[in-house]
């Protein structure tokens, strides 16, 4: 552990320069040189703090992930990527398209790769039953976060996946009376392919635009539904311009018209608060890695009462309830994506 100190660095000031204060192109290089000087300085300290001073970390590295921290060597001629040159490591400020695992939860994961690697549906031994208990008491850590039963909660690999699921697995599932999904323009791309996707096997989808300030107009969303109309999805937090969608008014629409709600809450989770009761949801998607936790990890929110029936888009080994069909050896270490 180190203890922060602090960090004195020279940058030059008028004093080394007498014409610092006059506003031409000289002046303006000196305070590039100097922005640099600093931002440079501040990289080197806290990569090797000097000789008797500390820094602290908001939460202490484990030995893991300490170990899997590859230390930054110092390039004079900086670092050239995709043909763009870098003079050092810049800041990660995109977060809403991934996060880094946070510490806690490497430690919380690693006994599940390491020692307890059973199968969670091997119920014949004891490693199958560790790996088990982990899974269900992820299931209802996510559960509470959202204010559903750990039994309406499905692990999937991600949001991309339970999106495909609850968009052509509702329409399929119910194809014979229900031909018609309303969706906005501005949804995540994996809801608009599989929209498209919807529209090759016939379906009729209606895309609403979006008010200048983003918001869906209520009105329009009302008048387009139509006595097939089998699904709406809108995303409850845009992942480009962070919009928040008013959940709760499309989900009154929803109910009175008797229409499945999904919306794909991957940017919302742990930022916004999440009811789907109040909000009338039947189907939501949530994604691990965009809050701390690893990558390869969702979750699909599927109403139980009044239940929602999908059509599983895989064949296999039937976990999941038969939901999913597909075996994911992620789903053990899912528990842990929410504990932060």
């Amino acid at each position: 552990m180190y203890k922060l100190q602090t960090v004195h660095v020279q940058v030059p000031t008028a004093e080394h320069n007498p014409n610092a204060n006059l506003p031409n192109r000289e002046n303006l290089t000196t305070a590039t040189m100097a922005s640099k000087h600093l931002a440079t300085s501040i990289r080197r300290f806290f990569r090797k703090p000097p000789a008797g001073t500390t820094l602290i970390h908001r939460h202490s590295l484990s030995t893991a992930a300490a170990a899997a921290i590859e230390p930054l060597e110092e390039d004079s001629n900086g670092v050239t990527m995709k043909g763009v040159k870098i003079s050092g490591r810049p800041l990660y400020l995109d977060m809403q398209a991934t996060s880094p695992v946070d510490p806690r939860v490497l430690d919380a994961m690693l006994p599940y790769y390491l020692s307890r690697y059973g199968n969670p549906h091997s119920r014949t031994h004891l490693y199958g039953w560790e790996s088990e208990n982990a899974v269900e008491s992820g299931r209802a850590q996510v559960a509470a976060l959202i204010n559903a039963s750990p039994k309406e909660i499905i692990f999937t690999s991600g949001a991309t996946e339970s999106n495909n699921i609850s968009t052509k697995g509702v329409m399929h599932f119910y194809k014979d009376k229900k031909r018609h999904v309303i969706t906005t323009q501005t949804e995540h791309k994996c809801v608009l392919d599989s929209c498209r996707h919807l529209q090759q096997e016939g379906f009729d989808v209606t895309y609403l635009p979006v008010n200048p300030d983003g918001l869906v107009d209520l009105e329009k969303l009302r008048e387009s539904i139509r006595p097939d109309t089998g699904l709406i999805s809108v995303m409850m937090v845009n992942n480009e311009i962070g919009v928040i969608q008013p959940m709760e008014e499309i989900g009154k629409i929803c109910k009175e018209f008797n229409v499945p709600l999904h919306t794909d809450a991957a940017q919302a989770l742990g930022k916004i608060p999440i009811d789907v009761d109040t909000m009338n949801i039947s189907l939501m998607s949530l994604s691990g890695h965009k809050i701390y936790g690893p990558k390869g990890i969702g979750a699909l929110y599927t109403r139980r009462r009044p239940r929602i029936r999908v059509e599983p888009q895989m064949n296999g080994g039937g976990q999941e309830r038969g939901d999913k069909e597909r075996y994911s050896s992620y789903t053990f270490g899912c528990w842990v994506w929410c504990c932060m």
